[in-house]
C-alpha cells in the first residue's frame, strides 16, 4: 500500500498514514493556508483521505488525537528540517531525458562511493554532476551515494536520517537528486543509493510517537530495533518495502545498498530482506530494467544472496568485509580490533578463491566460529574494496591509506582490488591518493545529544590518546566536515596524477581483457610464494589468460617463477618509471621454456597476458 502524500496532478492529493493505535487523525495544512481535514481509518490501521484545491509545495502535519502535530513518516520533503512540517511534492513535474536507459549489469560495474556533502565544495547534487565526466574518463560506470534521507542540520554522514522518504534539503532536495540520476544515466552511469533500514537517528525521530515502529525485544547499537516481526509489524514492513520501491521507481535509482543488515532482526517465516527482494524483482520484471539490492553484512552468511528456491533471501550481492580486512592488514600490519583475525597473505589468497576468509572458521576476535561457505554463489555477488566510508571514517583521525602506506603501496592496493574476480568499489578520492581525512561529523541541535555524541566519541577512542597525542576531532564542529572535503585539484598534480592514470589503466584492462572482465573465481588460481610475501594470481576465460605477481614485501624479491604453459607478454608493471616507479627489471616476455628468475620491486605488481 502506498503511504504518505500522493499528489495526482489535478490539485488533488491523497494522504495515507499507518497508525493503528491512534484514535483520531487529521491532516493539518499549515501553508499557504491553514486547514484541517479528517481522515478515515480502515480495518488494517491505515488512515485515508483526499484533499482538493491543494497545490504542490503545500506544507502539512498529521494531527493525532486532536492535539499532537507530527510530520508525515513517509514525507517526501522536509524543507524546514526534521522538526518542521512535511511538503506535498508533484513528482510528475520532473522531465526525465533517459528513457532509453536500461542499466548496467552488476558484474560489469565499477562502483565509486561518494558523500554528497564533501565530494565538492558546494556539497550539492548539482555540484556532483560537473564531476561525472572525469569519473567516466577514469573508468567508473556507477556511483554509490551515501544516505540522503533527511537528517538533522546540514552536516551528517547520512546514517542519522529520520525521514527515510525525504531527500536531504541542504543537498538539493527531490529535484536535485532526480537531476543527478538523470545526468548519470545520460552519461551511461548507474546510480546506487545507500539506505538504512536497521535504525533511525535520534534527533527528529518522530516515528516513536506512533507506538508500533520499534521494539525492545531486540537491541541494536543504536537502541531499540525496528519492529519487523512483532505485533503490528505488517505496517512497518510495508513502510520499508514501499521505501525501496519509492527510490527505484520514483527516482529511477538502479540499485540500493542496504546498510548493516546484520542489525535487522526478523524471525518470521519470510524475512523482511526476502520481502523487499521479492518486491524489487517484480518491479524489475514490470519495467524491463533490472534493479539491484546490495547488502552490507558482517555475518559472512551466503543465505543473504542465495535464491529463494534454495532458502535464501534473494538479495543480489553483498560486501565482503573479509577481503578488505585481509588486504588492509597485509598492507599496514595493523592488528587492533577485528583486524586481529587477519594479517596473513594466505588469507588474502583465500579471499580471492572463496570470497570469505571465515567460512565457519574460528575467529579469535569474536571468540567463536564465524561465517559459512559461499562457493555456490557467483563471484559477481560480492563487492570488494580497499577503502570505504566505514573503514576510513570509523578510524579516530579518519586517515586514509594514503597516510598509512607508500605511493608504491597505493598502486599495489589498486591492483589487488581491480584484479579480483569481484565487483570493485572505490571510495571517493582514493583514485588519486587523497590525503584529507574522512571524519565523523554531525550537526545536531539538541545540546544534550551533542554532548552525548562528543563524550561517546571521546570514550570510544580513549585508548588511542597516547598513540596520537590528541582526542578524536569534535564531530559537531563545522571544521570537522570541512577538513573531510576532497582536494579535487590534486588529481592533476605529480604522483597524484600518476596514481589516477594507474587506476584508469587497471579499469581499462578490467573492461577489455576477457580473463579480467569475466567474474568467475572458479577460473582463478591464487597462491602465495613464501617467504617472499608474493601473491601469484592467474585468471582465464576461454582463450584469454592473465598472470600477475603482487609483491607485498617492502624489499626487492628475487624468485624462481613457475611459468604456466605458453608465451606471456607484459601488460602493466607498477615499477616502471611511467608509473612513478624506480624502474623495472622484469622482462617484456616470459615463456615456459625460459623459467627465469624474476626480480620484483618492493610493493609492486606486474601483469602478463598470454
Amino acid at each position: 500500500m502506498n503511504i504518505g502524500s500522493q499528489y495526482s496532478g489535478d490539485r488533488t492529493c491523497k494522504f495515507t498514514l499507518w497508525a493503528p493505535l491512534v484514535g483520531e487523525v487529521t491532516v493539518k495544512l499549515v501553508a499557504p493556508e491553514e486547514k484541517i481535514i479528517p481522515l478515515q481509518k480502515d480495518d488494517r490501521g491505515y488512515w485515508h483521505g483526499s484533499v482538493s484545491n491543494i497545490d504542490p509545495g503545500t506544507l502539512y502535519f498529521y494531527q493525532l488525537e486532536g492535539q499532537t502535530d507530527r510530520a508525515d513518516p513517509a514525507s517526501h520533503s522536509q524543507p524546514k528540517g526534521v522538526h518542521g512540517p512535511s511538503q506535498v511534492i508533484d513528482h510528475s513535474s520532473f522531465s526525465w531525458s533517459e528513457r532509453q536507459w536500461r542499466g548496467i549489469p552488476l558484474a560489469q560495474m565499477a562502483v565509486y562511493e561518494l558523500h554528497v556533502g564533501t565530494f565538492t565544495t558546494e556539497g550539492t547534487f548539482e555540484a556532483v554532476i560537473s564531476r561525472l565526466p572525469e569519473l567516466r574518463e577514469l573508468g567508473v560506470n556507477a556511483i554509490e551515494i551515501m544516505p540522503v534521507a533527511q537528517f538533522p542540520g546540514e552536516r551528517n554522514w547520512g546514517y542519522d536520517g529520520t525521514f527515510p522518504y525525504a531527500v536531504q534539503n541542504s543537498y538539493g532536495g527531490v529535484n536535485g537528486l532526480k537531476q543527478l540520476v538523470n545526468a548519470c544515466h545520460q552519461q551511461g552511469m548507474a546510480v546506487i543509493l545507500d539506505v538504512v533500514y536497521n535504525h533511525l537517528g535520534p534527533e527528529g525521530n518522530y516515528l516513536w510517537g506512533f507506538g508500533t515502529y520499534f521494539t525492545d525485544h531486540y537491541k541494536t547499537l543504536w537502541g531499540s530495533a525496528v519492529n519487523f516481526d512483532g505485533p503490528y509489524s505488517d505496517g512497518v514492513r510495508n513502510y520499508f518495502v514501499q521505501n525501496a520501491l519509492y527510490w527505484l521507481e520514483t527516482f529511477h535509482i538502479d540499485g540500493l545498498r542496504l546498510d548493516a543488515v546484520h542489525a535487522i532482526y526478523d524471525f518470521g517465516a519470510k524475512h523482511i530482506l526476502a520481502e523487499i527482494a521479492e518486491a524489487v524483482a517484480q518491479l524489475s520484471q514490470q519495467q524491463g530494467h533490472k534493479r539491484y539490492l546490495i547488502a552490507e553484512s558482517d555475518l559472512n552468511d551466503p543465505r543473504i544472496i542465495r535464491s529463494p528456491q534454495v532458502g535464501g533471501y534473494g538479495i543480489d550481492a553483498q560486501w565482503s568485509d573479509d577481503f578488505h580486512h585481509a588486504l588492509h592488514t597485509v598492507l599496514t600490519g595493523e592488528q587492533q580490533g577485528y583486524y586481529k583475525d587477519f594479517g596473513t597473505l594466505e588469507q588474502l589468497a583465500k579471499a580471492y578463491r572463496h570470497s570469505f576468509v571465515y567460512a565457519w572458521d574460528y575467529s579469535p576476535h569474536r571468540r567463536r566460529y564465524h561465517g559459512s561457505d559461499a562457493s555456490d554463489c557467483l563471484s559477481s555477488q560480492f563487492v570488494v574494496c580497499s577503502q570505504n566510508h566505514d573503514q576510513v571514517g570509523n578510524r579516530m583521525l579518519g586517515d586514509r591509506l594514503s597516510s598509512l602506506i607508500s605511493f608504491d603501496g597505493l598502486k599495489l592496493t589498486a591492483a589487488a582490488v581491480l584484479l579480483s574476480p569481484y565487483v570493485p568499489l572505490l571510495f571517493m578520492g582514493e583514485e588519486y591518493g587523497e590525503t584529507a581525512p574522512f571524519l565523523y561529523f554531525v550537526s545536531h541541535s539538541d545540546p544534550d545529544l551533542i554532548k552525548g555524541v562528543r563524550e561517546g566519541r571521546k570514550a570510544e577512542f580513549a585508548a588511542f590518546f597516547e598513540i596520537y597525542g590528541q582526542e578524536a576531532p569534535d564531530p559537531q564542529a563545522v571544521e570537522t566536515m570541512e577538513r573531510s572535503r576532497l582536494n579535487w585539484e590534486k588529481r592533476h598534480e605529480g604522483k597524484n596524477r600518476l596514481l589516477w592514470l594507474f587506476y584508469q589503466k587497471l579499469l581499462q584492462l578490467r573492461r577489455e581483457i576477457p580473463a579480467l572482465a569475466n567474474l568467475d573465481r572458479n577460473n582463478l588460481e591464487a597462491s602465495v610464494v613464501e617467504p617472499e610475501k608474493v601473491l601469484q594470481l592467474q585468471r582465464w576465460c576461454e582463450n584469454s589468460q592473465v598472470l600477475c605477481w603482487l609483491n607485498f614485501s617492502q624489499e626487492v624479491v628475487e624468485m624462481k617463477a613457475n611459468i604456466p604453459t605458453g608465451n606471456w607478454k607484459k601488460l602493466l608493471d607498477s615499477a616502471d618509471s611511467t608509473w612513478g616507479g624506480a624502474g623495472s627489471q622484469l622482462p617484456e616476455t616470459l615463456s615456459t621454456q625460459s623459467q627465469p628468475t624474476l626480480i620484483l620491486n618492493a610493493e609492486s605488481v606486474v601483469i602478463y597476458s598470454q
